[in-house]
């Protein structure tokens, strides 16, 4: 009889999020799948470590306001735990737990010497003014310096930092220390010991998958049309690329509307105009209609790309989609009532998994090169994301083949699996 983890104790702190239920909802998919060892899948469900702090900051009119930080470190087995660092107005424990489960699964399939982690500060970014950011990062970075280090936990950037919140969790971490260590951080600015192509990698590593379904699809690149949600890092990076490969990205959404062109978005031109406007966003591109948010995820094209939030696509949407390929940009946009919908139709999903592996690989090239203090050139960056992720595509649908499984319970699978190995063979101490 397959092992699968218990139900979650009322006394779980993480489980009046609807993203961490989702996620452990997953795992107990797998570990059915799979015949998991049930002590590992119980060990696996719950994070290694988890703080929450407050950070309180002195505010530009003279106040102090107090916020709440997150920092979960879900596995230590593979590795250091690595993970992004998000400032989102409703972040809360749940979700960076979710989210660190994810990046533990998503090492796992891109076989990388890492665990999962994720941090999380509850702020709107867009409302913080003058020094008060970088006041917030250094006080969240001295907050959790017990539990980070380069050999320990690893951030890097996710929704709402940049390559400016490493810059400054690096000098803060490094003046507490003593000394210089670029390796605390990874997608910080190439000045300082960042990767070239890290900013990019992530855009990059989602074009890579939708070049190999299309292929195995036997669809042509240049005849694809694509729809975009979410126009930050990874949906701007992953428009950009894949107008390189001669795809139409025909509409394109943010947290303030979405937009729609049919006979194409010139996506330089929007960037230009995105970054010109005070609010950042992409409503009111003079070349594109203004459209009803609901109508981004039932336009039809070729390829529906969500980069922007979790559960985006319910059971209630899910019917409605009228894509080819979806390819998930963002972390957990697919609730699991939708996958079962998704299950049963033509559609080829990339999972987010092995979709958005593609910044936290090259985040390794950054450590390793960091800790080697030997930098690569961008030819030689671009070259390795290709070959990972291309591996880790071929690994997954090999996998869902041979076991006749979704695209995503392969992938997971894989991850879960690795990890899982890692454990067994490590025992558990005492």
């Amino acid at each position: 009889m397959s092992a699968m983890p218990p139900a979650q104790p009322a006394s779980n702190p993480f489980i009046s999020s609807p993203t961490y239920l989702m996620a452990c909802q997953q795992l107990r998919q797998v570990a059915r799948e799979t015949e998991l060892d049930e002590g590992v899948a119980e060990r696996l469900m719950l994070p290694k470590r988890s703080q929450i702090v407050s950070i309180p900051v002195r505010m530009e009119d003279g106040r102090t306001e107090v916020f709440v930080g997150y920092r979960v470190q879900h596995s230590l087995t593979s590795g250091a735990s690595k993970g992004g660092l998000r400032y989102a107005k409703n972040v809360d424990l749940g979700e960076v737990a979710a989210l660190a489960m994810w990046m533990s699964w998503k090492c796992g399939i891109m076989n990388l010497p890492f665990g999962g982690a994720k941090g999380g500060i509850a702020v709107d970014p867009a409302e913080l003014r003058g020094g008060e950011k970088e006041r917030l990062t250094r006080r969240f970075t001295d907050e959790i310096q017990n539990i980070i280090g380069p050999r320990v936990d690893v951030m890097a950037p996710d929704m709402g930092t940049d390559e400016q919140t490493m810059a400054w969790i690096y000098d803060t971490y490094s003046m507490k220390v003593g000394y210089a260590c670029p390796e605390i951080v990874t997608g910080k600015p190439v000045e300082l010991g960042g990767c070239v192509g890290r900013k990019e990698a992530t855009g990059r590593g989602v074009v890579y998958c939708i070049t190999e379904a299309l292929n195995e699809l036997r669809i042509n690149p240049e005849t694809a049309t694509a729809v975009v949600q979410g126009f930050g890092n990874v949906g701007s990076v992953t428009s950009e690329e894949l107008v390189k490969i001669g795809a139409k990205v025909i509409a394109i959404g943010d947290r303030y509307g979405a937009i729609r062109n049919d006979r194409g978005i010139n996506v330089a031109k929007l960037l230009a105009y995105q970054s010109t406007n005070e609010r950042k966003t992409v409503v009111g591109f003079p070349e594109a209609e203004a459209i009803p948010d609901a109508e981004l995820f039932t336009t039809p094209c070729t390829v529906l790309v969500p980069a922007a939030m979790e559960r985006v696509i319910t059971g209630e949407n899910a019917n409605k989609l009228k894509c080819r390929v979806l390819a998930e940009g963002a972390n957990g946009p697919t609730d699991p009532a939708a996958d079962a919908i998704l299950a049963r139709s033509d559609i080829f999903l990339i999972p987010d998994v092995l979709c958005n592996a593609g910044g936290v690989t090259v985040s390794y090239f950054e450590w390793v090169q960091d800790l080697a203090q030997f930098m690569w050139d961008e030819e030689e960056v671009n070259s390795q994301l290709k070959k990972q992720m291309l591996r880790a595509f071929t690994r997954v649908r090999e996998e869902a083949k041979k076991r006749k499984v979704t695209n995503r319970t392969a992938a997971l699978s894989i991850g879960v699996q690795k990890v899982a190995r890692e454990k067994a063979k490590r025992g558990l101490y005492p």
